[in-house]
């Protein structure tokens, strides 16, 4: 979570606190024209953790605890020989299926029309790429078990 502090005039600052804990870059913020700049000093601070480096670590911390164990080790192993006999299959697939004269215009074709279905269906709209946003969330954590 990041906080601006800005500059306020003495009064309204806290007495007796120091507001500003390190030495911190001033930045200046304009919305006028170059004539007639204004410039408002404020800093930025982080802190917290994000919510992505808490997944990555998680993610990390059950393989590593898999890995630990030495009888899941094969199986490890094979999950990712597996993995890659896959991708190797799946673009052998694809590389075959392009090759067909009339497959990849139907293919792209019907990529285009699901892409200006889904803009129309999600995208355009406000309350739709809230429904979108919300279907995304629940995805989300059902994959994750929260």
């Amino acid at each position: 979570m990041a906080s601006i502090i800005a500059s306020l005039p003495p009064p309204l600052l806290l007495h007796g606190r120091n507001s500003f804990p390190g030495n911190f870059q001033n930045f200046s913020v304009s919305s006028l024209p170059p004539g007639r700049r204004s410039n408002v000093p404020f800093v930025v601070k982080a802190s917290g953790e994000s919510s992505e480096s808490s997944t990555s670590l998680t993610v990390f911390k059950s393989v590593q605890n898999v890995w630990d164990k030495p009888e899941d080790r094969l199986g490890l192993f094979g999950l990712g020989f597996a993995a890659v006999v896959a991708l190797w299959a799946s673009t052998n697939l694809i590389a075959a299926i392009d090759k067909l004269p009339v497959v990849p215009i139907s293919l792209e074709l019907i990529g285009i029309l699901f892409s200006v279905w889904f803009t129309y269906r999600y995208l355009l709209f406000k309350p739709d790429r809230e429904e979108l946003f919300q279907i995304l969330n629940k995805s989300t954590s059902d994959i994750l078990g929260q």
